[in-house]
């Protein structure tokens, strides 16, 4: 990927993955500091299914995710996770009831999680010291396509 102005385009996906992370840790906290009752009564009122068990889920999996994205801990993983919550959310729940205006954030935070699945977690993060290590032909292409 080119970079713009001398600055390495993972920066921008290191953006993008930290402010991931604070939405769904804000929105975990949250939910547990309204009860998690709450959340499994909002969530049966909605039509989800098994709302005792999703509803503590969602909110675990957004606070602890939201926690690990911020420090880039297995970014790839909680992409996945959110990624499918945030199909879920947005064609089950936010486009049916609310309509396409309304559901901005579900389906930006949707393209979020597929660019991290995808691109992995930028810089500083923690996955780069222990899960995105470049495996040796990755750094000499990479080295060789600095030089030109």
């Amino acid at each position: 990927m080119r970079d713009l102005l001398g600055v390495d385009a993972a920066w921008g996906i290191t953006v993008v993955r930290v402010m991931m992370g604070l939405v769904f840790a804000v929105h975990g906290y949250q939910k547990f500091s309204s009860g998690v009752g709450a959340v499994i009564a909002s969530f049966a009122k909605m039509g989800i299914p098994a709302p005792q068990v999703v509803g503590p889920f969602i909110a675990g999996l957004e606070l602890i995710g939201g926690i690990c994205l911020i420090v880039g801990l297995l970014t790839r993983l909680f992409g996945l996770l959110f990624t499918c919550e945030m199909l879920v959310t947005t064609l089950l729940i936010q486009l049916p009831m609310r309509g396409w205006n309304a559901s901005e954030l579900d389906r930006i935070l949707l393209a979020s999680g597929v660019l991290l699945l995808i691109a992995g977690p930028g810089k500083l993060a923690i996955d780069q010291f222990w899960l995105e290590r470049a495996r040796p032909e990755q750094s000499t292409a990479a080295r060789d396509s600095r030089r030109r």
